[in-house]
C-alpha cells in the first residue's frame, strides 16, 4: 500500500454496502489497514443481510436485519443513499450522482439485480424480493393473504412460497421449466423436493411459460389464467454491472467480472467479490460464479489479504456453500457437482432426512443434505482434503461420512 497520508491518500473505496462489500470494510480492519475505508452504499438504509427477508422480515418476525458491526469504531465511512454510475481508472475514481469519488484501490461488491418478467413492469401487485424494500412492501399483502402466485420454482420461489403458505395465502408456484431447480440439480435429485409443494399445499405448475401478468390474473402461454391478488417473480439475479461497460473491467457473458485467483479484475487496483463475479476454481477445474451468502462471507477476507500484501498472497478457491429453510425442510449444499461421475443416496428421499453426494474419480466433490447437517459438515471437509472414499460407507446413511475414507 502506498505511505500517503489519509489526508492526500484516499485508500480503499467498496463498492457495494451488503455482506461482501460489508465484509470487504471489516477484514480490512481485522487485518490491520490503516487507511481510509470508504463503503458506497446504493440503498439509503443501514447495511443488512439478506436471508432473513425471505424469512423473519417478510412474515413480520423482525423489522430489520442490520448487520451487527460498529462503523463508526472500526472508522468505516458509509456513504448510504448514493449509486455509483461509472468508473475512470486512468483518474482512479468513480462517478457518483453526488460526484465523482477518488480511490487508491477499488473492490467492486455492488452484487445482483433480480430478473424481471418482460411486461410487467408497473403493473399493480407485481413484487420482487431482493430488498428491504422489497420485503416492506410485501409484508402488509401476505398479512392479507391474498391468491398468491410464484414465478419461478428455483431456491427463492420455494422460499417464498414457503412463506406465504406460512402467513396463510393459497400459492400457486409456475415454472417455465419442467420440473423445480431445473438449473440447480439433477432430475433424480429435484424430483423429491418438488413434492414438497403438496406436501406444503401449495399448488405446482411445471413446463408452463407466463404469456403476461395484469392487475389480479397470471396469463399461461397455454391459456390458463391464475388468480393473484399478489404475484411474487423469483426467476434468478444477473450481475449488477451493466454500469461497467466500457471502463476495460473484463466481463463473463453472464454479466460477471472476471476476476482472477486472487479477485483481482483486469483493471491495476480494482477487485471484484461476491455475486458480481466469477473466479477461477482450481479444485473444479472451471470459473465459478456463486451467488450465495457463504461466498460474499468469505470471498473478503482473501480481498483483504491481498490488499494489504505487496504481491498477492492469498488464492480464492472455496468449497461453494449455501443453505435454504424450505416447506419446513432445512436444505444444504456444499461443492460443485457439475463434473462427478458417481451419485450416491443416503437415505429415503421420501423421508424427512436424507443426503446426495457425488464423487469424481472416487474423491467426494459434492453433497446435498436435507435434514442430515452432520453430513454437510463432514462432507464439506472431505471435498476440501479431496481424499479417495469408500462409495459403499458413502451410500449407508448409517455411516458417518468422515468414516467413508479409504
Amino acid at each position: 500500500m502506498s505511505e500517503q497520508t489519509e489526508q492526500t491518500n484516499p485508500g480503499v473505496v467498496i463498492v457495494g454496502a451488503g455482506m461482501a462489500g460489508v465484509q470487504t470494510a471489516v477484514a480490512l480492519r481485522e487485518q490491520g489497514y490503516e487507511g481510509p475505508v470508504t463503503l458506497l452504499g446504493a440503498e439509503p438504509h443501514q447495511p443488512y443481510d439478506r436471508p432473513p427477508l425471505s424469512k423473519a422480515v417478510l412474515l413480520g418476525k423482525a423489522e430489520d436485519s442490520a448487520f451487527e458491526v460498529d462503523f463508526e469504531d472500526l472508522r468505516i465511512g458509509l456513504r448510504l443513499g448514493t449509486e455509483v454510475t461509472g468508473l475512470r481508472p486512468e483518474a482512479r475514481e468513480v462517478d457518483t450522482e453526488a460526484g465523482p469519488v477518488p480511490y487508491e484501490v477499488l473492490v467492486l461488491a455492488c452484487g445482483a439485480r433480480p430478473l424481471t418478467l418482460p411486461g410487467t413492469e408497473g403493473v399493480p401487485g407485481v413484487h420482487l424480493l431482493r430488498t428491504l424494500d422489497d420485503a416492506a412492501r410485501l409484508r402488509p399483502v401476505l398479512a392479507a393473504a391474498p391468491a398468491t402466485v410464484v414465478v419461478g420454482a428455483g431456491w427463492i420461489g420455494a422460499e417464498f412460497a414457503t412463506a406465504a403458505r406460512e402467513a396463510g395465502c393459497a400459492v400457486t408456484v409456475v415454472e417455465a421449466a419442467g420440473r423445480v431447480l431445473a438449473g440447480a440439480l439433477p432430475a433424480e435429485v429435484a424430483e423429491p423436493m418438488g413434492r414438497w409443494y403438496a406436501e406444503a399445499g401449495a399448488g405446482l405448475i411445471t413446463g408452463a411459460k407466463v404469456a403476461g401478468i395484469e392487475e389480479g390474473r397470471v396469463l399461461l402461454a397455454d391459456g390458463r389464467e391464475l388468480p393473484a391478488g399478489a404475484v411474487v417473480v423469483g426467476i434468478g439475479a444477473r450481475p449488477a454491472t451493466d454500469w461497467l461497460a466500457g471502463t476495460g473491467i473484463e466481463l463473463g457473458p453472464d454479466g460477471s467480472v472476471t476476476a482472477d485467483a486472487y479477485l483481482r479484475t483486469s483493471v491495476p487496483g480494482v477487485y471484484a467479490v461476491g455475486d458480481c463475479s466469477s473466479f477461477p476454481s482450481a479444485r473444479y477445474g472451471r470459473r465459478l460464479l456463486v451467488h450465495h451468502w457463504d461466498n460474499a462471507l468469505q470471498g473478503p477476507r482473501a480481498v483483504a489479504a491481498n490488499i494489504l500484501a505487496a504481491e498477492p498472497v492469498q488464492a480464492y478457491d472455496p468449497v461453494p456453500y449455501f443453505w435454504s429453510e424450505q416447506f419446513g425442510r432445512f436444505v444444504q449444499y456444499a461443492g460443485h457437482h457439475g463434473d462427478a461421475d458417481t451419485l450416491l443416496w443416503r437415505g429415503d428421499p421420501a423421508g424427512p432426512a436424507w443426503s446426495v453426494c457425488w464423487l469424481r474419480g472416487g474423491a467426494l466433490v459434492a453433497v446435498l443434505a436435507v435434514g442430515r447437517p452432520r453430513d454437510l459438515a463432514q462432507g464439506r471437509k472431505l471435498i476440501e482434503t479431496a481424499a479417495p472414499v469408500d462409495p459403499s460407507k458413502v451410500a449407508d446413511p448409517a455411516v458417518p461420512l468422515k468414516s467413508a475414507l479409504l
